[in-house]
C-alpha cells in the first residue's frame, strides 16, 4: 500500500479546514452555500466550461455575498489585462489560474492568486511549490488530457509529497461521500469542490453542499 501523505506544518494546516465551492452560476446557490458554512466561492471565466459566467453575472453573485466570504475568479491561460479588468469590474479577492501559466504570467495582473496544478506521476510538486512561491496556495486537481479542471475525477493522494510550504487546497473528485476521508488522510489547508455538489452542471444542490460541509467539519473536531 502506498504511503499516505504526511501532515503539513502548522503554518499550512489550520485548526479548521477551509471550504471552497466552485462553479456557481446563480446568486441563490451561492447564498445557500454560504449559509451552509463555506468559506469561499469560485466563479469560472473559461468559455468552454458549462459553468462559465459573464462579468455581469459574476458581479451580481459577488455583490450578494456577506462579509468574510472570499470570492475567487478562475481563469485558463487568460491575458493579464483580461484578468485585471474582470477582477476590477467584479471585485474579486483572488484569481485562480488553471492553465499553463508561468509564475510571471500569474503575477502580471497584480491580483493575489492561487495556482492550480493537475497532478499525475512525474509532476514535481516540490519544484512547483518553489516556482509559484508568490501564490497564496496550490490547488491540486486531477489530470485529464484536454481538460483544465472540473472533471470530477480523483487523483492518487499519495503523490502529494512532504515539505510543501504553500497552503494545500485539495480538489478533484471530492464529494460528500469521500471528503471526510480526504481531510483525514491529506490534512489540507482547504478543500475545493464543484461537480460533487451539483444536481446539474453549474447548478448547485444545497443539500449536497450541507452534507459536504458536515463531512469536513466531522474531521476537524
Amino acid at each position: 500500500m502506498a504511503a499516505e501523505p504526511a501532515t503539513p506544518s502548522p503554518l499550512t494546516r489550520p485548526a479548521r479546514t477551509r471550504i471552497k465551492v466552485c462553479g456557481f452560476t446563480r446568486v441563490e446557490d451561492a447564498l445557500a452555500a454560504v449559509e451552509a458554512g463555506i468559506d469561499a466561492i469560485g466563479l469560472v471565466f473559461y468559455p468552454p466550461s458549462p459553468r462559465h459566467v459573464t462579468p455581469e453575472q459574476a458581479a451580481d453573485i459577488v455583490r450578494a455575498l456577506p462579509a468574510f466570504v472570499t470570492s475567487v475568479a478562475l481563469f485558463v491561460d487568460a491575458e493579464p489585462d483580461v484578468v485585471r479588468a474582470t477582477c476590477d469590474v467584479v471585485g474579486f479577492d483572488l484569481a485562480q489560474y488553471h492553465g499553463d501559466e508561468t509564475p510571471q504570467q500569474c503575477t502580471a495582473a497584480g491580483i493575489p492568486f492561487i495556482k492550480a496544478l493537475r497532478v499525475r506521476p512525474g509532476l514535481d510538486l516540490l519544484h512547483c511549490d518553489d516556482r509559484f512561491c508568490e501564490a497564496r496556495g496550490l490547488l491540486l486537481d486531477a489530470f485529464q488530457a484536454g481538460a483544465p479542471g472540473g472533471t470530477g475525477h480523483r487523483f492518487d493522494w499519495s503523490l502529494i509529497p512532504d515539505g510543501l510550504t504553500l497552503p494545500l487546497i485539495l480538489s478533484g473528485g471530492l464529494g460528500p461521500d469521500n471528503v471526510g476521508e480526504a481531510v483525514r488522510r491529506v490534512r489540507p489547508y482547504a478543500v475545493d469542490v464543484s461537480s460533487g455538489v451539483e444536481r446539474e452542471k453549474g447548478i448547485k444542490c444545497a443539500d449536497l453542499v450541507r452534507q459536504f460541509v458536515k463531512g469536513v467539519r466531522n474531521e476537524d473536531v
